[in-house]
């Protein structure tokens, strides 16, 4: 069972009325053990490199069916997702200038028959990011293939993905998906350690800024150039996430968010079930705990003071998911309960990763010969949590008007989760001490309308004086409160509460 509270700033709106169950405690006020200020948007996808031309098309046939399920989460949360293009296939790109198509991948059956091992990206792969409007993409460089091939990419792509994302479609760049597997792969030698690894991303995060300035200089300015880094794939592999830090990693200050990924475990690890995986909440703690510890480190060592942590590249299972559990409605739940959970530990944005027949996916965006187009159950888990933690519309900074805080409520049972999330109201209060006055309240009328860019529901004290109304004649609407009034109190002193882009006069009754 997962109960899911929300919370007004000041007054409770939900909570748990079971007849025979103890009710949870829940503070009426913003707790200390609330998480971090939530950024806006929370909800966010990370998309397989190779996957995306399928969930975006281009621009002769952009994908309609993936755009219309990230405008219904915007529709909830204020702001569309934030979407990382990477993973594992970024770092297995290469760049063809001849090639016709937006991409050309083999699949390598011994390597991975989810996604190809041999690719070649063209030009028009770079059209992707013009099909979903009102969209900011993280764009993912090959870090992977090193040498004289690497960088033949590196510097061909660089203003190709600039130009396809200026005019505010940029969100972060990225150089590298999980560099501290490259050793397993191999595509580093064995010595290859973290002093290596930053050495070689501050050379090339020089380059990409080298190409900016000659290609998108407004892209390489101080505000604008920034990276999510170091998107380990976990805390425990051959590069140690603190150490890259210590050792120089945000050297340039270009680093705008802590990017690290993580999966809840493994597909075909043995013992994985809904029952004591997806749908158990003490296999989400563990799991998150390790990024709760490695970022109050990082903040207590001042390493990575003022930058938000975030989940880069997170889902069910890794290996793309199991059938039967990673797209099931048990995975919905799961995935409500694990983005609320990091949101309640200072996870400031969590990606859930897509891609391509993936079992995971929120959707499949094409059809193919192993999976159907539509809507997944894990998509509705997207909803739910989109829906808790709204905000108001993107103002272009990271976080600037999200003040949305979670709190996890210790259950029970590790099959129980509960979460309060607190936001202020969009309004402010105003005092006023009158003086030599008898009356004991003062009406209220409002000047409204649903925001400060509205150019329809205007009204005012209830009235509305609309053409297509009475031809301007003033029309009482039933759905606008009137008859207000605010009470006097023994010292002469009243309060009185306006929303924010609206206006208020006080008068005598």
């Amino acid at each position: 069972m997962f109960i899911f509270l929300l919370l007004g700033a000041t007054t409770v709106v939900a909570a748990l009325v079971e007849r025979g169950v103890s009710p949870i405690a829940v503070d009426k006020d913003v707790p200390e053990s609330a998480g971090a200020a939530v950024l806006h948007p929370f909800v966010s996808f990370s998309i397989e490199f190779s996957s995306f031309p399928d969930f975006a098309g281009n621009l002769s046939q952009p994908n309609d069916f993936s755009n219309r399920l990230l405008d219904n989460l915007a529709d909830l949360q204020g702001v569309k997702p934030y979407i990382r293009v990477g993973g594992n296939t970024q770092d297995l790109a290469l760049y063809d200038a001849n090639l016709k198509t937006s991409i050309n991948g083999t699949v390598v059956p011994s390597l991975s028959t989810d996604y190809p091992s041999i690719i070649y990206i063209g030009d028009s792969y770079f059209e992707s990011y013009k099909t979903w409007p009102r969209t900011k993409f993280s764009h993912g460089f090959n870090l992977g293939k090193n040498g004289t091939t690497g960088m033949k990419t590196l510097l061909a792509t660089v203003p190709l993905a600039c130009k396809a994302l200026k005019d505010g479609k940029l969100a972060y760049w990225e150089l590298g998906n999980e560099p501290d597997l490259f050793v397993d792969y191999p595509v580093r030698p064995a010595d290859w350690n973290e002093k290596s690894y930053v050495d070689e991303w501050l050379s090339k995060t020089k380059v990409i800024k080298r190409q900016l300035r000659k290609s998108c200089p407004e892209l390489a300015t101080e505000n604008d150039y920034k990276y999510i880094a170091p998107s380990f794939a976990g805390l425990t592999n051959s590069l140690d996430p603190f150490k890259v830090w210590q050792v120089g990693l945000n050297d340039d200050h270009d680093i705008g968010l802590n990017s690290m990924h993580n999966y809840i475990g493994g597909a075909d690890e043995p013992g994985v079930t809904l029952a004591q995986t997806l749908m158990n909440h003490t296999s989400t703690v563990h799991s998150v705990a390790q990024h709760v510890n490695l970022s109050r480190i990082l903040n207590e060592q001042g390493l990575s003071k003022d930058i938000p942590y975030i989940l880069g590249e997170t889902n069910s299972l890794y290996h793309q998911g199991k059938p039967g559990l990673s797209n099931s409605f048990g995975a919905a739940l799961w995935g409500v309960d694990f983005n609320l959970y990091c949101a309640s530990q200072s996870i400031r944005r969590t990606h859930m990763h897509q891609g391509t027949n993936y079992r995971y996916a929120s959707w499949q965006p094409i059809q193919t010969n192993k999976a159907t187009i539509g809507t997944k159950a894990p998509y509705y888990g997207n909803v739910m949590v989109a829906a808790m933690l709204r905000g108001g519309e993107d103002s272009g900074h990271e976080g600037d008007n999200s003040q949305v805080q979670v709190v996890h409520l210790p259950m029970a049972h590790e099959t129980e989760a509960a979460y309060a999330a607190y936001f202020p109201p969009p309004s402010a209060s105003y005092a006023f001490r009158l003086s030599d006055i008898s009356a004991k309240s003062l009406s209220v009328q409002r000047l409204m309308a649903n925001g400060s860019d509205a150019i329809t529901g205007i009204s005012w004290d209830g009235w509305s004086y609309n053409y297509e109304l009475e031809m301007g004649a003033p029309v009482r609407l039933a759905n606008v409160t009137i008859g207000e009034k605010v009470d006097i109190d023994s010292q002469g002193e009243v309060e009185v509460t306006v929303p924010y882009s609206s206006a208020v006069i006080l008068s005598l009754s």
